[in-house]
């Protein structure tokens, strides 16, 4: 079995309820995988949006959640965000740790919600950025699993 990412707040290109965006409570959605492939000491997840600030011109993917070390045992995670003990996590593009919700300034943005297994407990990165996170990983990745939701501010 393949590794799948689910929510269950929005179904695969499906329209992200407000309630997890920056015009509602900002926590992060319901999420659900399955398949995990035999070996996996850990799991990491990067969301981001490839669609800033402009889906029309973007010029830059903007980083809301880089999480890592998420225990092997872990398959969902409920509204809100991981227990401490449940994850590591690294700074984002609004330069804090966690999960910072959609907020496109213009249009309807993508955001990509992308689990990987990992063959390792990568430790203690410090202020780990999305990209100090794929380096980290590499060689690691057992298999990926991507979910993509799609917001637009109302009145933005």
């Amino acid at each position: 079995m393949t590794l799948q990412l689910t929510s269950s707040a929005f179904v695969a290109n499906g329209a992200i309820p407000k309630k997890y965006t920056c015009d509602g409570r900002n926590t992060s959605p319901p999420l659900e995988w399955s398949g995990v492939p035999a070996g996996t000491a850990s799991f990491a997840l990067i969301v981001d949006d490839p669609d800033a600030p402009d889906p029309k011109a973007p010029t830059r993917t903007y980083v809301h959640w880089v999480a890592y070390d998420i225990s092997k045992a872990m398959t969902r995670l409920v509204d809100g965000e991981f227990s401490p003990a449940d994850v590591r996590e690294g700074l984002n593009d609004a330069k804090t740790r966690g999960y910072t919700g959609p907020c496109p300034p213009i249009g309807r943005h993508r955001y990509f919600f992308k689990l990987y297994a990992l063959d390792v407990v990568l430790g203690d990165l410090g202020q780990t950025t999305k990209s100090d996170l794929e380096r980290a990983m590499r060689g690691h990745v057992l298999e990926h699993a991507e979910l993509i939701g799609t917001y637009e501010t109302r009145g933005g």
